[in-house]
């Protein structure tokens, strides 16, 4: 009875109102979707630009702190874009123009106040390895800036579509420490890659397999030039400005921000001050050919000279095509994972799908301004949070800082010493491998998935970023498989503990694992239920994966501690079945003493607390388990179902024949892959005579289908007594039902 009706007679309706049929209605489903089909359309519109909701509310104690970080990050970026465009082995200017199109797109379509899009260590490794991809296959035909930018094309339009279609969820697939092993393999391939530049060394590819270029660097350590001067001075300094502000900051707490700030700067000083020294170097030392002594960025073109729509090609497609997979999920995976990051540690939740929609426009429109694909960035993000970073705003200071550099300052840029550059791509990667701390938390929480992170750091070391994230993928899809197809269930027994939280003390009883172990004290003693009734908690969603095991451990579980209800002994041999023909001969007597003393099965409980989803193959196996069951005990047995209040499940439950009380006349299939139509004769399930087991079955549910009286009405409809609201509920009544049997 719904609470209007209860209402209506003056009855008090007890827990949760339920509807008379706890069946769902697939038209009332289908009729909620489609309600107001104009409003959704509205929402979803509005949803698209986030800015709609926050920009009215603009104030000026907000401006000021998207002033101070976007000016920060804008101070940091520009360094950093050139660097970053160097790894993925393109001119310097394609990082700021994928630096200026991020941040200033983004912050119309955010969700997240912190993120800051732009070029990236780990996603401008990628393009680089894109490139030589391309160009291995098809030497001479596309330079690097032609393939970069349309793969931000492909790759931006590729989220995009993923994010109107909301399937953000796909990322939630991906474990955290399989992101992290790919993060940390990545960085650590990045810095390797570096560590020629700092030092001076050429002569082999850089973008090799991680460990073929440590090896080649250690062997070319005796003809390091004079750039490792530039380089190692400019790391040290990196670091001990660092390290120094933070001392200080801690020594001196009121003053703790302003060495912050002066932390901040530290990227941009040091370019300037080692750029100051490369000039004073170089000014004077051009030799004939035109090099100088020490490797320099050289010309910066000023402005956006290469704006143009991306050269589309069938060809070029073609030869993209196997990195596209790689190059996409790089692009969703590390900003989700900075977004959500950052949300959780500021307080406030981010849409994923918007997230994507964000990142996919800006690097859909980036590719017009010869942008490569820029997705967020962990380091500009944490220093734009900590900059007191208020609305997605900032992003605009930061173009505007970005666009400055671009259009009067490249004259300058002529003489920055790439080993500078490259000192700063090293101590900006670093901070993305994974703590010792880190990583011991991973195996205290989970040694499988602490596998999953070491298994992705070693294949991205010494294999590829490609394979390393396939890695990643491959291995969590295979842990969460294996942990639904192997569900966690228990047998469960009765404790009875006294109530803290009663004046009284009174006492109650639990239900707790049969086995000891997990955090059951093995002090306590855990008292099966009564004999002849079995209580099973599921851990898991009931689905096709899982739904055999499931289906075996209740059968081998009845088979082995409750009685058989045939005596096997005087069943001829020939009349016994091949597959379970029962006790031998010479062993028969004993055999059936020892079954005697078994309890007679009357009852299962089957706790659906955790279960959030059923299924047809499921459904199948549990009317499976049931007909077994019922052949073993050789009479019907009560199925009682404890919390199952999805009304999906209470429907699956019914089309299988079960809540009523009332045992199926016969085995039948809701998921026959091959039905059998011939009409064959069905076996008899019973010896007893069915009529007078009926009868005892719907005397005892009959009396479990209470009507409403004393004013209350009933949670769960009279229809399906054997449907119970908690677990307790249903294992007394269970109980109840085998005392009246008894």
């Amino acid at each position: 009875m719904s609470k209007a009706a209860a209402k209506r007679f003056g009855k008090r309706v007890i827990g949760y109102p339920e509807t008379v049929v706890p069946v769902a209605s697939s038209v009332d489903f289908v009729t909620q979707i489609f309600t107001d089909p104009g409003r959704h359309v509205k929402d979803y519109v509005i949803s698209l630009f986030p800015i709609l909701t926050w920009i009215g509310k603009y104030n000026l104690g907000w401006l000021t702190g998207d002033i101070i970080a976007g000016l920060t990050v804008g101070m940091v970026v520009v360094p950093q874009g050139m660097s970053y465009a160097l790894i993925a082995t393109l001119p310097a200017e394609y990082g700021l123009y994928s630096s200026f199109v991020g941040v200033l797109i983004y912050c119309f379509f955010a969700t997240s106040k912190d993120v800051s899009i732009g070029p990236v260590a780990v996603m401008s490794l990628t393009v680089s390895q894109v490139i030589k991809h391309v160009q291995a296959r098809d030497p001479g035909q596309w330079d690097g800036p032609t393939i970069a930018t349309l793969l931000a094309l492909i790759t931006g339009f590729i989220v995009l579509g993923i994010g109107l279609l909301r399937l953000g969820w796909l990322v939630e697939f991906i474990s955290a420490p399989a992101v992290s092993g790919f993060m940390t393999g990545s960085a650590i391939s990045i810095a390797a890659g570096q560590v020629p530049g700092l030092m001076g060394i050429t002569g082999f590819d850089t973008r090799a397999a991680t460990y073929k270029v440590i090896i080649n660097t250690l062997k070319g350590l005796p003809i390091t030039k004079i750039d490792a001067a530039f380089g190692l001075t400019g790391l040290f300094s990196l670091y001990a400005i660092r390290y120094f502000c933070v001392y200080m900051g801690k020594k001196y707490p009121r003053r703790a921000r302003l060495f912050f700030f002066i932390s901040v700067l530290r990227n941009a000083f040091v370019i300037i001050v080692l750029t100051l020294a490369a000039w004073l170097y170089c000014r004077h030392r051009k030799t004939k050919a035109g090099k100088y002594p020490i490797k320099i960025l050289q010309t910066v073109p000023p402005g956006f000279k290469h704006i143009k729509r991306p050269t589309i090609d069938d060809r070029l497609l073609a030869a993209m095509a196997p990195e596209l997979p790689v190059a996409t999920i790089i692009l969703l995976l590390e900003h989700i994972a900075i977004s959500k990051s950052f949300g959780r540690l500021n307080g406030y939740k981010i849409n994923p799908n918007q997230e994507l929609i964000a990142i996919g426009v800006t690097n859909t429109v980036g590719s017009c301004f010869g942008a490569y694909p820029a997705t967020g960035s962990f380091s500009r993000s944490a220093l734009k949070s900590k900059s007191g970073v208020r609305t997605p705003a900032a992003g605009i200071l930061t173009a505007i800082i970005v666009i400055t550099a671009l259009y009067g300052l490249t004259d300058a840029f002529f003489w920055i010493p790439t080993a500078g550059l490259s000192a700063i791509i090293i101590h900006a990667v670093a901070d993305l491998v994974a703590s010792p701390s880190q990583v011991y938390s991973y195996w205290r929480v989970s040694p499988l998935e602490w596998v999953i992170w070491f298994a992705a750091v070693l294949v991205t070391i010494f294999s590829s970023i490609e394979n390393g994230i396939y890695t990643s993928i491959a291995a969590s899809l295979f842990l969460l498989l294996v942990r639904i197809a192997h569900p966690r269930g228990s047998f469960l027994g009765k404790v009875t503990i006294r109530d803290s939280n009663s004046e009284d003390q009174a006492t109650r009883e639990i239900f707790l694992p049969l086995t000891k172990g997990g955090i059951v004290s093995p002090d306590i003693k855990v008292t099966p239920p009564s004999p002849g009734v079995l209580i099973y908690r599921f851990e898991e969603s009931y689905l096709y994966p899982n739904s055999s095991i499931v289906n075996s451990a209740l059968v081998d579980y009845v088979k082995e501690n409750m009685r058989r209800g045939r005596d096997m002994t005087n069943v001829s041999l020939s009349e016994r079945p091949w597959n379970d023909p029962g006790p031998s001969r010479h062993g028969a007597e004993s055999d059936q003493a020892e079954n005697e003393k078994k309890p007679i099965l009357h009852a299962i409980v089957l706790d659906f607390s955790t279960v959030s989803h059923i299924d047809t193959t499921a459904t199948q196996a549990l009317i499976d388990t049931r007909t077994e069951v019922e052949k073993w005990a050789d009479h019907p047995v009560e199925f009682h179902f404890a919390t199952v209040l999805s009304p999906w499940i209470r429907r699956a439950l019914i089309a299988g024949g079960f809540g009523t009380g009332i045992s199926a006349s016969k085995t039948h299939d809701i998921a026959a892959v091959v039905p059998y139509r011939d009409g064959a004769e069905e076996l008899p399930r019973f010896s007893k005579e069915r009529e007078d087991i009926e009868s005892i079955k719907k005397g005892r549910s009959g009396s479990l289908s209470s009507s409403a009286k004393d004013g209350f009405v009933d949670v769960i409809s009279s229809d399906t007594p054997f449907f119970h609201v908690d677990l307790a509920g249903a294992v007394k009544a269970a109980e109840t039902g085998l005392h009246r049997v008894l």
